[in-house]
């Protein structure tokens, strides 16, 4: 049986593509979901998975040509030569004349293709037990652990520290009757990587693109899979390369991107340590630049008198952990208080999708959490909707997966409005910036004990400083001040919250 192999849906207004590399050639074997091509579109880069398995019986449109939507690309024979494939062994598959088992990448989560493998728990001869941690691996997002899949000996280790691997790639091999590989294959594995990416080809749009320019692929740093250079990447260079001509007037006000680092006496630079950046914290510094590039940013200020929290939590915190078992801390109580500003100035809680303003008739709180490897936001789904103990149950929860690295996708997407308590590294005032698509974040500060002038007497209150950065867009100054207000007044009298005034 033959299995047509066409061009997937490319997105809105894209109507055809480029092929771009070819993966396989006629005759080879190929396993279910195994990437056959890449395409490439003006905008984006399409990887083109096999749906059966199968060998490849022709290539009809080869390296180079412009195909469209549903264009026929290439057939599969079904079943033929399938079991045969080395390339792409099903997930974590045992291979029985061996005794040995493959370790996959795990799923990833959504829209994330690759991981970068951070850390190796075990060494290549070492003893493992089913489920115990084998790497740590690194997304953008999240840290991802990976268990073994079998008991028995680490054989061999394709991926070692620092490799970027794509959400199908063999990690490593165990071996259940105790054979270890003769190679080393940690050291290999880097120098192999490298010949892989210098004999792949780059796009084809990015050859003419590069002819054109007049520039070299030596000056052009690839971001396609294996570090082909694609369309995108040269159009960058280009950029580079003509920014201090074209933009050394506007160079003040608007730096470019990527800006030459000015040049370092020789002995400082000896004492000087390069860490590359992890992906972490290069999504979290591309997220925050495109907040300040996308929002009309502004921040408005208030404080607010803590006496009666802190009453109210030293009265009851005993009794409230003994019954519900969570320690009632202040993150409950600014929740509630936000969630009640929010019914008020739903703009606050709202977003902008193109021409259209999106409001939200729910509140899925995000509350910001440090960890080790930088800032990430859990989210509280339908916070609104919760008890006091449950939020404090939450966010606990949530904040020791964030610490752990042990959050996933799913748990840091969807947020409506967030909250930042940068009062416990001792921050006294902060502007926060919004985490897009969201229009507005609360910052939280020190609780500090300062003179106040309440009833015509100077008298000494815990107080702290509230900031609202919202995205001014949508929300005016008077429904920003007005949740600001809001939240305030519930937070000095919190019996307004049980009557929802």
């Amino acid at each position: 049986m033959t299995t047509e192999i066409r061009v997937p849906t490319l997105g809105e207004s894209v109507t055809e593509a480029t092929v771009a590399t070819w993966f396989k050639k006629p005759g080879d074997p190929v396993a279910v979901d195994e990437m056959l091509c890449e395409l490439e579109t003006d905008k984006v880069t399409v990887e083109v998975p096999s749906p059966v398995a199968g060998s490849i019986g022709e290539i009809i449109a080869a390296e180079g040509e412009t195909v469209g939507v549903d264009a026929l690309l290439a057939t599969i024979a079904e079943g033929a030569g399938a079991a045969a494939s080395p390339a792409a062994p099903a997930p974590q598959a045992a291979d029985a004349a061996s005794g040995s088992v493959d370790v996959m990448v795990p799923t990833l989560g959504e829209s994330v293709t690759e991981a970068t493998v951070s850390t190796w728990f075990k060494a290549v001869g070492d003893v493992v037990a089913q489920d115990e941690m084998l790497c740590e691996l690194e997304t953008d997002k999240v840290s991802v652990e990976v268990p073994s899949p079998a008991a028995g000996t680490l054989a061999e280790i394709l991926a070692p520290e620092g490799a970027t691997v794509d959400a199908s790639a063999k990690l490593a091999v165990i071996s259940s009757s105790g054979s270890v590989a003769a190679s080393a294959p940690a050291p290999a594995a880097a120098p192999a990587a490298a010949a892989t990416s210098a004999d792949m080809k780059n796009a084809p749009s990015a050859e003419k693109a590069m002819a054109e320019a007049g520039i070299s692929a030596d000056a052009v740093t690839g971001t396609g899979r294996d570090g082909r250079v694609m369309k995108e990447d040269v159009a960058k260079a280009v950029s580079a390369v003509s920014a201090p001509v074209t933009t050394s007037a506007a160079a003040p006000t608007a730096p470019a991107p990527s800006v030459q680092r000015a040049p370092v006496a020789a002995d400082d630079a000896a004492r000087e340590e390069r860490v590359k950046m992890t992906r972490l914290r290069q999504t979290i510094a591309r997220r925050l630049k495109e907040s300040q590039n996308t929002a009309a940013q502004l921040t408005t200020y208030n404080e607010v008198d803590m006496t009666e929290i802190m009453a109210l939590r030293t009265k009851y915190k005993e009794q409230f952990e003994k019954k519900h078992g969570a320690r009632l801390g202040f993150m409950s109580f600014f929740t509630k208080a936000c969630c009640h500003a929010l019914k008020e100035v739903p703009e606050v809680n709202a977003e902008i999708d193109g021409t259209d303003i999106v409001y939200k008739n729910f509140v899925h709180m995000g509350v910001a959490a440090g960890t080790p490897t930088g800032l990430v936001v859990p989210v509280i789904r339908d916070a609104d909707s919760m008890s006091f103990a449950e939020i404090e149950k939450a966010i606990a929860e949530k904040g020791r997966r964030a610490r752990d690295g042990k959050l996933t996708m799913a748990e840091m997407q969807g947020g409506t409005f967030t909250l930042s308590n940068g009062g416990v590294y001792g921050s006294l005032m902060s502007s926060p910036i919004l985490n897009p698509p969201q229009s507005g974040i609360l910052g939280m500060h020190k609780i500090q004990d300062r003179p106040m002038a309440i009833n015509g007497e100077v008298v000494i209150r815990p107080m702290m400083y509230l900031s609202l950065s919202y995205d001014h867009r949508i929300v005016d100054g008077k429904g920003a001040v007005t949740f600001l207000v809001r939240v305030k007044d519930a937070l000095e009298d919190p019996r307004r919250l049980l009557m929802d005034l």
